[in-house]
């Protein structure tokens, strides 16, 4: 009836709550990834929305204009540069008007189909200022104005000179400094002004037949021949609440050598082929660091020596572009909308959960993931070479903020499954048990019960002698808290010699040593059996302990009898869906319980341990024994060779 009452829940697998867990962990899966997902797709598209992810979409941007193929120069443009040695061989800053004028003459004389000069004359430079205007007056040349942000920084075109061939060399700096965006024109209440690239590409676009008209998508976009200028918004692409005045596309950057460069002393010395000029468009302009007329490209990160480009290899830049989308040899940018760009941003985040849900294995966790990243970014690349600005930064971080949040949650939960199955034994394993069962999880939870495994074990039966004469004369509050002042000692030794509490049985238990692992070769048989000795004589040397401690308070002391065998086992779950226990059943355990309640009258210390033959052969003599001889036990038909475990080897050579 004790023992009945006393059987211990703590081998019960797993409790209500554990299997309720258990019953719910696929559609836990697909709750914390549908949660992890929203969760950190609003806190994702939150921050882009305020423009937080800007900087790094801009970044993204320069490194795949640098990762393009690169086109090579232009051959429709040539660009002559004023050099620092050119200024030195003038030996004047600004350069005279006639300098200017020699060379312009000197460019007119080779054919050129458009002339840029990007160079301000507002004042006159003397001496030379006449030629100068002589010049000018040819209709392919094209100058500049500046508006600036205050009305100092506004800078007048050459007095006299045609409005219409006057164009803005204003450029738009994002908020890093860098150019990323063509301006094409800004109005005010009266007039629309054109940039000063723009007037060049369309001169040239006039001669071979194509001129400027709104479209038929929308009037108030200007088209040349097929291409579609689409002015920016806000949020355009990796833009977030840009100021989008005026009328701005993104720049399309041709190569970082835009175009051929000669210098100005090479045309005045009449160093150059003609064909480099004839019927193309020529830009004048300065490239001397001195005059700080550089600006940051997407290629200055890039750049060792000169980081900055000159102005006027920028506004070749947006001159080329605008050729390009005219003829087609390179369409403008595109951009989704935004319900396409939340979709996008939102599928790759989910994704990110997926993977970190489903790949377990950490080097497959690793390589799923990097993969899934090289694929967003290979995606992304594809769509830049077909000229689409999409969002990059946002789905990386969203991938990687949800595969973060999930394997957290993944570790939370592994710990609670660790505890779940820490309970399998009664939280009374040993840190090498607990870990391969540990090992063994994903089976466990996924089914509820460990499959049978045969296996060699040491089965170790204990039991109080006249348990049930102390029970009569105890009451029962007295005797469950003397019971479980021995049991927690007996305990802790058994896990200390790495064997595990399989049951209580009241006045006694049941422990194993070997479980769950496999033993595979003979040595780890024999040590399991060598520790089950040691750890049976120690709680004899504990019990010793106990029984002078309980005989100063009164309490009854105690004689236990122990029974030690070794032999083939099956162990797993055992039970049915509402009780599961581990379970240790064979033969090998029936004969180590008879081992123990064999001979009950023949107690010659308080703590006695019988072993079988079974076990002796492990324990490389290692233990002084007394053979007892062949002894019928209870339930089985053939006699089992008995000793008496007396003491350790080594103890015994020392009192000799």
């Amino acid at each position: 009836m004790m023992k009945g009452f006393f059987k211990s829940q703590t081998s019960t697998l797993l409790d209500l709550s554990d299997r309720l867990k258990i019953a719910l962990s696929e559609f836990t899966g697909v709750r914390v990834v549908a949660i992890a997902s929203l969760v950190v797709s609003g806190f994702v598209l939150g921050v882009r929305h305020l423009g937080g992810l800007q900087p790094l979409e801009l970044v993204a941007l320069d490194q795949l204009v640098r990762l393009h193929s690169d086109p090579g120069p232009d051959p429709r443009l040539l660009v002559v540069g004023i050099t620092e040695g050119d200024i030195r061989t003038q030996k004047q800053w600004p350069l005279s008007d006639r300098t200017m004028a020699q060379l312009l003459a000197k460019l007119q004389s080779l054919q050129p189909q458009v002339i840029g000069l990007d160079v301000y004359r507002e004042i006159p430079q003397q001496p030379g200022n006449a030629e100068l205007k002589v010049q000018l007056r040819e209709k392919n040349i094209f100058a500049i104005k500046k508006f600036g942000d205050t009305e100092l920084e506004l800078v007048s075109p050459p007095p006299g000179f045609p409005e219409d061939r006057v164009g803005f060399n204003d450029l738009l700096l994002d908020p890093d400094g860098v150019v990323r965006r063509n301006l094409l024109f800004v109005s005010d209440d009266t007039s629309t002004y054109f940039s000063f690239s723009l007037r060049l590409a369309i001169a040239y676009l006039e001669s071979v037949g194509i001129t400027p008209e709104s479209s038929q998508q929308n009037p108030d976009y200007i088209q040349l021949a097929k291409a579609v200028f689409v002015p920016l918004q806000q949020n355009s692409g990796g833009y977030h609440n840009i100021d989008p005045r005026g009328y701005q596309v993104l720049l399309s950057y041709r190569s970082s050598n835009v175009a051929r460069q000669v210098t100005l002393t090479q045309v005045l010395k009449g160093q150059i082929d003609p064909n480099w000029v004839k019927n193309k468009i020529v830009l004048i302009g300065t490239t001397a660091p001195s005059a700080k007329d550089t600006f940051s490209t997407p290629y200055s990160p890039a750049e060792k020596t000169i980081a900055k480009m000159p102005g006027v290899l920028v506004h070749a830049q947006m001159v080329s572009q605008f050729l390009d989308a005219a003829t087609g040899e390179r369409p403008l940018f595109w951009f989704w909308d935004e319900r396409i760009e939340v979709l996008w941003i939102v599928g790759w985040t989910l994704l990110g959960a997926i993977a970190a849900w489903w790949l377990r294995h950490p080097v497959v966790l690793i390589l799923g993931c990097g993969v899934g990243l090289g694929v967003l970014l290979g995606t992304c690349f594809y769509l830049f070479t077909l000229q689409g600005w999409v969002p990059l930064s946002a789905p990386v971080l969203g991938f990687i903020l949800t595969s973060g949040v999930v394997i957290t949650y993944r570790s939370y939960d592994a710990q609670q499954q660790q505890q779940i199955i820490m309970k399998l034994l009664g939280q009374n394993t040993s840190p090498e048990v607990a870990k391969a069962l540990w090992k063994g999880r994903d089976r466990l939870i996924k089914s509820g019960k460990l499959p049978g495994i045969k296996l060699i074990a040491t089965m170790m039966f204990a039991d109080i002698k006249d348990f049930s004469t102390i029970a009569e004369q105890m009451p029962p509050e007295a005797l469950l808290e003397w019971l479980n002042e021995m049991l927690d000692v007996v305990t802790h030794e058994i896990i200390g010699h790495e064997g595990i509490i399989n049951k209580f049985t009241g006045d006694g238990f049941m422990a194993v040593f070997g479980v769950p692992m496999d033993r595979i070769h003979k040595e780890e048989v024999a040590l399991d059996a060598q520790r089950s000795i040691e750890c049976a004589l120690a709680i004899g040397e504990i019990l010793e302990e106990l029984n002078q401690n309980w005989k100063t308070r009164g309490l009854p002391v105690i004689q236990m009898r122990i029974g030690i065998f070794t032999g083939p086992v099956v162990v797993g779950s055992l039970g049915g869906k509402d009780r599961l226990e581990y379970g240790v059943i064979g033969d090998s355990v029936n004969t180590a319980a008879r081992l123990e309640s064999c001979e009950k009258h023949r107690q010659p210390s308080n703590c006695r341990v019988l072993i079988g033959k079974e076990t002796l052969v492990h324990l490389d003599n290692q233990f002084l024994v007394e053979s007892w001889g062949p002894l019928p036990l209870k339930g089985k038909q053939q006699m089992v060779d008995v000793y008496l475990v007396v003491g350790r080897q080594r103890e015994r050579a020392s009192e000799v």
